[in-house]
This record gives structure tokens, sequence and C-alpha cells, in this order.
């Protein structure tokens, strides 16, 4: 039987805290330790957590107790936002030993050693708003996913929309050098993977701090052998300019799958959340991206109920989000956020009509989903495999095209991190389509 000290991880919120999760594993498993499932036994359970909404510190709490409670005698690291953006909670918690706030999780193993030594609480959490930060360098060279890798590049926020406190958890933008991106693509490339998510807090704004640019980096990625996809997070509409897109067009790797963030379709609803761009200036970005790409993938979070939101407001809201002809929008009720200047704004929305107004956007989104993906049936696509999926009594792979349609292969054989092309036959089941 191993002697190996047990870990678990558990990771809440967004692509940014996964990778997170995952380099504190590699981490782990650098130290010696054994990473096994969160819902088994652990001698350590590391939970980064979430700050995003009132409901995401509920679900952060309720993790870090039920660690606690799986094993009492544990190491319970509570790291991340809910913790940055609630250190005085988390400091007198019980259920937590070890405190990490961001840009300090690279201190895992040196927290841990701490705390075995003097069995006394410990913290490394730093004022994130009123310090200069570096970039916290972390390192993947594997990830849980198979062909697909997400690559944190940047980190903080300087927006400050009214209803995100993100700024006040992440502090101010923060660029990873470009030597060390491409050190790690380059390695996770050799290791089998052959396509890259680009992900950050605030990915457009990759490089404001160090006189570079997201353009200049997505174009050095793309010199990496053995990567044969590139992926972009969420974009702010603003970068898509003639020659951002352009440039892009001219990069065989980029997949024409944009995730341009909107929040909401009624210019007098984006003063209220501040958010730095117009509809008219939306829209431009959009013609663009369809100006130089051939049907590409344009998807997009909407936020209902923002307070002051009337039925007119909704209503252009909707009508814009028609004519923009989304891939897939993710849509959002407004959730109340203490410590934000929507919190306090008047005319806040009660909860069963943002219920009812997501509903209609919810059956517009899948409407127009249905409508992209149709789009594809008896034309030649591409698509990258990546897991066997039983249906119907017969045996599948799965994997997407670059717009990010998901099909499946009819097949004996293990296709997995393979490139399948042939044609889009029908629809299998929800939004899986069949082909051959």
């Amino acid at each position: 039987m191993s002697n190996r000290k047990k870990a678990a991880l558990h990771n809440l919120g967004c692509k940014v805290n996964s990778y997170e999760t995952e380099a504190m594993q590699q981490l782990l498993e650098e130290a010696g330790y054994e990473i096994v499932p969160f819902s088994e036994y652990a001698d350590v359970y590391v939970i980064n957590t979430c700050s995003v909404t009132n409901m995401a510190d509920r679900k952060s709490r309720q993790m870090l107790h039920k660690a606690k409670k799986q094993n009492p005698d544990a190491v319970i690291v509570g790291a991340g936002c809910y913790v940055q953006t609630k250190e005085a909670q988390a400091l007198v918690d019980e259920s937590i030993n070890i405190v990490i706030g961001n840009n300090k999780k690279s201190e895992l193993i040196n927290l841990l050693e701490e705390y075995e030594q003097t069995h006394m609480k410990c913290s490394s959490i730093v004022d994130i708003n009123h310090e200069k930060q570096d970039y916290e360098e972390m390192f993947l060279s594997h990830t849980a996913e198979h062909t697909r890798a997400f690559i944190k590049v940047q980190d903080g926020c300087n927006q400050f929309c009214s209803y995100c406190i993100i700024p006040f958890a992440r502090g101010r933008v923060r660029s990873r050098k470009l030597e060390d991106v491409i050190s790690e693509v380059t390695k996770l490339a050799e290791n089998g993977f052959k396509e890259v998510v680009l992900t950050g807090i605030h990915l457009s704004s990759y490089g404001v701090d160090t006189n570079d640019s997201l353009l200049h980096l997505i174009e050095e990625v793309h010199k990496i052998e053995g990567i044969k996809r590139i992926r972009l997070g969420s974009l702010e509409p603003r970068i898509v300019t003639e020659e951002f897109a352009g440039a892009l067009s001219k990069l065989e790797k980029i997949c024409p799958h944009f995730h341009l963030s909107l929040q909401s379709g009624c210019d007098a609803t984006l003063v209220r959340m501040n958010r730095r761009y117009n509809t008219a200036e939306y829209k431009a970005g959009c013609d663009i991206l369809r100006k130089y790409f051939e049907h590409p993938a344009i998807t997009t979070d909407v936020i209902v109920g923002f307070p002051g939101e009337t039925e007119e407001e909704f209503a252009v809201t909707k009508q814009y989000l028609e004519d923009i002809h989304f891939y897939e929008m993710h849509i959002f009720q407004y959730s109340k956020r203490e410590g934000t200047k929507a919190a306090v704004m008047k005319n806040q929305i009660p909860e069963p009509m943002k219920k009812e107004r997501s509903a209609e956007l919810l059956e517009l989104e899948q409407k127009m989903s249905k409508e992209f993906r149709e789009y594809y049936v008896e034309r030649e696509v591409t698509a990258l495999m990546e897991e066997e999926w039983n249906y119907g009594g017969n045996r599948y792979f799965v994997g997407y095209t670059k717009e990010y349609v998901k099909v499946a292969v009819k097949t004996q054989e293990d296709l997995t991190n393979q490139f399948i092309t042939g044609k889009i036959k029908e629809c299998l089941i929800n939004e899986v389509y069949v082909m051959g």
C-alpha cells in the first residue's frame, strides 16, 4: 500500500481558475502527492474558490466545509477569489487551515510545509489592489483534457464594470511574458496537444502593461510546430478592428470561433453597466469578423434583469440579439454582488421577472444555435476527435470542428486526438451531428 500523502482538488469558477487548479495539482504531483478524486478521503483538500456572485461565495464556503467534514484531520486549503475578497472571514473560518490569495498560488507547497511544521493556520494574501503585482508564473506540461489545453496568458482587469467584483479579486492587468507562454505551449505540443485556448481574466488587455499585444502573442504561438488549432477566450468587442481580424484571417490555425462579451443589447443598460462600448460598435466588430471569415461562430454573454432594465430595454436587447444572430449565448440572471455599484442601484428587478426574461432568451438561443449548426449539413468539415461515446447501442467518437460544432463518427477505432474530415449528415441528438 502506498504511503504517499493524498491530495484532492476542486475548482469553482472560470477557465482561468481551472488552469490554476491544474497548475496547483501539478505542483502537488511534483512534491510527491497522490491525486485522488475530491469525493474520496485525502490528507489535503485544495478548493480554488470563486467570488463572481454572492452565490459563488456561498458555494465556495460550502465546498470548504464539505472537505472538512470528509476528513476532519485533513489540511484544508482555501485559494483564490473568495478568500481574496473575504479575507477577514476566511482567516477566522475554522474549516480552513491555509488561506492563499490570488497571485500567491505558486506558494502552495511552501505553505503546506509551513503548516506541517507549526500546525498553525497560515496564509499568503497580498493587497492585490494597492500593491504593484507582477504576473504569477505557473506552468503546465499536461492537462486533464486529452486534446485541448487552456493556456493562461493574462490576469487582472482594469474595466470596473458596475456589476463585477473581479478587479477587486484579481487586481490590475498583468501580462505573462511572451517567452513563458511559448515555452509552455511548446512543451504541451511535445506532449501531443494539438489545440490550445489562450485565456485570461481580460484577454484583450494582454500586453498593455508590457508594450506588447494580443495579436503579436497569437502570431508567435502560431509558429509553434505541432499546434494545429488556436482558440481565443473571451474578447472585448473593441479589439476587433480591420487590422486585427485581417491579420487573424491569414493565420490558418486560428479557429473562427469568437466569444465577444456583450451583456446587453441596449445602450442605456450598457451605460449603467459601465461597459465601454455601445451596440453600434459591437455590431461593427461582428460585421468585421463576418467579412474576414466565412460563417464564423460568434458567441456571447448576456445579463438579464440588470437594475433598471425596463420592459422596453429588454425588448430592445432581445431584438438586437436576434439581429446579430449568435451561435451560442450564455444567459445569466443578474445576481447582486456586495461591494459593487450595481448592488446599491435603484429599481432592482424582481426574481420572477428575471427568470421569465431568461427563459425567453434561452428559447431564442436554442433557435439561433440550431440554425447555425444546420448550415453545415451536407458540407465537408474537419473535426479534432476527443473521446469515445456510446449512443443507441452504437460506438462513436465525438469531437469539434473549428467553429465548435460537435460531431460524431461511427467507428470501432480509437480516434483520440486525430483529425477526421467528412460531410455532416444530420443531427443525431440535441447538438451532436453525425459525420460520415
